[in-house]
């Protein structure tokens, strides 16, 4: 099966700098034409058969858009949210950078009403688990989700550890091409954005 999963486009968040993950925060109006680009591309390359996304509302205005142009069915699911950063959610950056300073804990615990790391993990490994599940190997799916869980989704897929200290960068919109073929795990693309916008 081939796997599409994209970033959400602009937020007001992004206008803002402030924290987001958890922070609900629509899309901009030039979010807004980058999901309609990102839709345009992707309905003209790709028959999508189910169309992932998280429920928080960047995510959801994305996938909107990219239903609008495939009419491919929308499944929420709250796997598929940011990373939940508890007291720092919607904060300035520097405020956030004086009220909580970054702790280092392991991968199990948590600090600020935070999830570890370990549950953050978790929840892509289930992610990348139930589309297997739930879809046949000559189907096309999509996942619009956010960076951080874009990140997790990749450590997920190519089964590195739950510390892997890499960071795989993605833009507003971006796609990532896999295909999953029975064991193996093959990427197309990376953060690939036709539509510079």
């Amino acid at each position: 099966m081939k796997l599409l999963v994209i970033r959400h486009g602009e937020s007001e968040a992004d206008i803002l700098d402030v924290h987001e993950g958890r922070a609900d925060f629509e899309l901009t109006e030039r979010g807004h034409r980058q999901a309609d680009a990102m839709s345009e591309y992707v309905s003209q390359n790709h028959q999508i058969a189910k169309i992932y996304h998280s429920p928080l509302k960047r995510a959801v205005q994305t996938a909107n858009h990219l239903a609008s142009k495939t009419q491919s069915p929308l499944i929420p699911d709250e796997y598929l949210m940011e990373f939940n950063n508890g007291l720092i959610a919607g904060l300035k950056h520097s405020v956030a950078d004086e009220k909580y300073p970054k702790v280092n804990v392991p991968v199990h615990m948590s600090v600020y009403e935070q999830e570890s790391m370990l549950a953050f993990r978790y929840r892509a490994e289930y992610m990348i688990s139930k589309i297997i599940s739930e879809n046949d190997n000559d189907s096309t799916v999509a996942a619009i989700t956010h960076g951080g869980m874009i990140n997790q989704l990749y450590k997920a897929f190519f089964g590195l550890p739950v510390g892997a200290p890499f960071v795989f960068l993605t833009g507003d919109t971006g796609i990532h091409e896999w295909i999953i073929n029975g064991n193996s795990r093959i990427l197309v693309r990376a953060n690939y954005i036709p539509h510079n916008i």
